[in-house]
Formats: structure tokens, sequence, C-alpha cells
């Protein structure tokens, strides 16, 4: 019997690619060409299912023509690459990878955090530019993370295991706003208080965004938003660009209206906002945190245990619109 076809869309772990080509004819991308929307829609043709890792847009557009698709699995928690309506329509179903990755990226979320409170990329640079030639008693003077006042906007499971870190490690006090309060059990777990989303942008000393993109969260935090904040408070975005307005951001740190920010995610990445590199009070990196050698391939296996799982056994791990499901 002939194997079903798939596409990698991506450069992925030679393992990987072992592993889905006990049950498919695997076309993949290890050489990691950067494709066109149009070539990737090519691509995809004759294929029942493809392997993403997050930057490769399905919509509309991108499935017309390609009937044959039944399954796209993402290597990512983040589906914001998914039109879901338009898969629902087409019968293609879309997964994710949820939960593997929650811890790391919280340890990441809590490094860009104490990286951009204590100024380490600013005083890196200083001192590789051959600056640093004698001690100030104010010399990158950043500000205390123990103690401190966390605030989380988004209280999924990284940022319980944020809040959690801070609280317990660092004895800060939690808040956070999320679209539904936590149970009080959860809240008990993680030592945090709920509040309101203005008094969140009030009170917190380190704002962490741990939110999903979606249309209406296009621009949550912009300039209104900034104006609100302490000057002494520090941004960090662990979530999606786009959340954020890079450009009021940029304004609000080159004006200090804030203190600093860490940022791993960008609008429209991996182009980075120039306003955003001629600042030196932010911490960048390049949508990192999960970037851990065992946390990605649990992240790729399950990518891969979801296209096992729906097109050889018709039981997908992690399905995004199982409605699909019920129409087959």
């Amino acid at each position: 019997m002939t194997k079903p076809s798939i596409l990698v869309s991506r450069a992925i772990f030679p393992e990987i690619i072992s592993k889905l080509e006990q049950h498919f004819r695997v076309e993949h991308n290890q050489d990691d060409a950067t494709w066109t929307k149009q070539q990737l829609a090519e691509k995809l043709k004759g294929k029942v299912g493809a392997f993403t890792t997050g930057g490769e847009r399905i919509d509309a557009e991108t499935l017309a023509g390609n009937a044959s698709l039944r399954i796209c699995a993402n290597m990512a928690v983040g589906y914001n690459n998914f039109d879901l309506d338009a898969m629902t329509s087409a019968g293609v179903l879309g997964t994710n990878a949820p939960d593997v990755l929650t811890e790391t990226t919280a340890d990441f979320g809590f490094a860009l955090l104490m990286a951009t409170a204590r100024r380490v990329t600013e005083s890196e640079h200083y001192l590789r530019a051959g600056k640093w030639n004698k001690w100030s008693y104010d010399m990158f003077a950043g500000s205390d993370v123990h103690g401190s006042t966390l605030g989380i906007l988004g209280m999924g499971r990284i940022g319980q295991g944020i809040a959690r870190r801070g609280a317990h490690g660092f004895g800060m006090n939690v808040i956070y706003h999320n679209r539904s309060r936590l149970s009080p059990e959860l809240e008990a777990a993680c030592k945090a208080s709920y509040v309101s989303k203005e008094e969140l942008l009030k009170t917190a000393d380190h704002l962490v965004l741990v939110l999903p993109y979606t249309p209406a969260s296009h621009h949550t935090i912009g300039a209104a938003e900034l104006a609100l904040m302490k000057p002494t408070a520090n941004l960090i975005n662990l979530a999606r660009g786009g959340i954020v307005d890079d450009g009021a951001l940029a304004a609000a740190l080159r004006d200090k209206q804030i203190a600093a920010a860490g940022l791993d995610v960008f609008e429209g990445e991996p182009k980075v906002h120039p306003d955003l590199l001629t600042v030196p009070n932010v911490v960048l990196t390049p949508h990192i945190a999960s970037a851990t050698v065992p946390t990605r391939k649990a992240m790729a296996n399950l990518a891969v245990g979801n296209l096992i799982g729906f097109l050889i056994h018709g039981k997908p791990l992690t399905p995004l619109n199982p409605e699909v499901l019920a129409k087959k």
C-alpha cells in the first residue's frame, strides 16, 4: 500500500524525519529554504498532512486547490498562523503543541525579566565596547526583582509557571489579569491575586505578557496602556508579536516613560521595528523562549504524534478545531 504524503515545511531534527518516514512519504525542507506563501501552497498539493512550525500561514488562499489536505500540525503552542475558520470550512484539522514547553518557557520568561531588570544587555555592550574603566555607585543600577510586584497579563499554564517562580522563588507579590479568573486553588498555588487590567498596569513593577494572540488582543499594550505604567516599571513580552505596539513601546523607552523592556517576540518577525534597535534600555531575543533541545524535541514529537494519531489512527492528540473530526 502506498504511504500517504506529507510535507515538513521547515528543517527539523533528522530523527523526526525518520520517524515520519515510517508512516508517510515525506517531502521535507532540511535545507530550510524560505518559501513564499505561493510556494507553500504549491508544495502542499497532493499532501494529506503538513508539519508546520508556527510561521507558515495556513488560510483560505493557501488551502485553495489543496483538497487532499486533512491536517496541519503546528510545532508550537501558538497557532495564530492558522486561520481556523478557513481550515474548518475546508475540513482541515489544526493541532498545536501545548504543555510540553510550559516550564521551559516560564524559565526563559524569568530569565528575560531578570536580564531586563538588572540591565544585563546594556552593561555587557558597555563592557565589550571598552568603556568600563572605573566603578561608580549608580553604574547600571536597575530594579530589584525580589519583593517587588509581578504583574501577569494572561494566566494560562505559562503565566502560572511564571507566577510560581516569582512568588515562591523570589518572594514577589503576584497580581494578574485574565479573561477569566483562576480557581481559588490555582490562585493559592500561584500566590496570585486577580486585579483589573488598569490596576495591573498601574501597580506592576514587572509586567509579563503571556496571552495568546488574536485579532481582539492586537496591540493590547499601546501608547495609552504604557502611559498608565510606572516610570520605574519593566515590560516583558513573552507572548506573540502584535500584542504590543512596538513603535509605541520604542517611543516609551526612548522617553523613559517606562524603565526598560524585554522582548522575545515582535510584530512582523523576523523583522524588528527599527526604533527598538536604537534604544539601549531593551533586551531583545529572537523568539527563543522554548529553545532547549529537550523541549524542542518534545514539541516536534507531539506534532508527529498528531500526524500519526490522526492520519493513521483517526485520533489526534491536541486538536484545535475538533468539529472537523465530527464531519469525518
